[in-house]
């Protein structure tokens, strides 16, 4: 598939403190699934889709990261300020490395790799891929207008008038994009809020540009923040992976 997109970002400099015991020597993208770390999973997914130029946004253990250097074509960028900032600092810090239009994904995904198919082949210019309901706990729940445009994005349900889907950690994004997120978090960072994500900063721009949903209902796919979420990634959403 040749959609011109040759670039993804990886967000991985959090702490994962919610899987602590098996984060302690590890970053929590580090975690296996029959024997083969989620990163590592999300790179042969990328490379296979195309993409050329990988941008790892790292901090907690981030030596871990610089390993897959070896192997696969991997850039690492440090955010040294990792304990202290969200994710959308590490995309902020590193935002120099980027020289078109990108995917930008969460380094704790387990997902099939259609999903990056979604993405690629939508010939729109920014697009949050989206999913049905997994009742996985923890969800982002995305609020989308009647043409699917980001309207908001929370844990919280009951702040939203509607939810359209849940977000699932793969978005395709523009430099102008991009540049919209940095000037809106740029403001945030002054006043001394650098724990912003990015999903943040992708609803605050959204108000000034079209931020389109790809809602695919039936999508395979999971995140692991927790023990619940791994015996969830484990016992249902890897086996269905493996079997098609």
């Amino acid at each position: 598939m040749d959609s011109g997109v040759t670039t993804a970002v990886i967000l991985a400099a959090g702490l994962g403190s919610r899987l602590k015991h098996r984060t302690e020597e590890q970053p929590k993208g580090f975690l296996e699934i029959e024997g083969v770390p989620l990163i590592e999973r999300s790179l042969v997914n990328l490379v296979n889709a195309g993409i050329s130029k990988i941008i790892i946004g790292t901090g907690y253990l981030h030596e871990h990261f610089d390993t897959l250097k070896q192997k696969y074509p991997v850039v690492t960028f440090r955010n040294e300020d990792f304990s202290t900032t969200g994710s959308m600092y590490t995309l902020f810090v590193l935002r120099h490395l980027i020289k078109g239009q990108f995917l930008l994904l969460e380094s704790d995904l387990l997902y099939d790799p259609i999903a990056l198919n979604y993405l690629l082949a939508d010939q729109r210019a920014d697009i949050i891929l989206a999913s049905g309901a997994t009742g996985s706990g923890d969800e982002v729940f995305i609020q989308a207008s009647a043409e699917n445009s980001l309207q908001q994005m929370s844990k919280d349900r009951k702040s939203l008038t509607h939810i359209s889907g849940e977000l699932v950690g793969i978005s395709k994004l523009t430099l102008r994009t991009l540049e919209n997120m940095a000037s809106y978090s740029e403001q945030h960072f002054v006043k001394g809020n650098r724990m912003l994500n990015y999903e943040d900063a992708l609803v605050g721009v959204a108000a000034q540009q079209p931020i389109h949903i790809k809602i695919v209902e039936d999508l395979v796919w999971c995140e692991i923040d927790d023990e619940n979420h791994l015996t969830r990634a484990l016992t249902l959403v890897y086996p269905r992976i493996k079997g098609k």
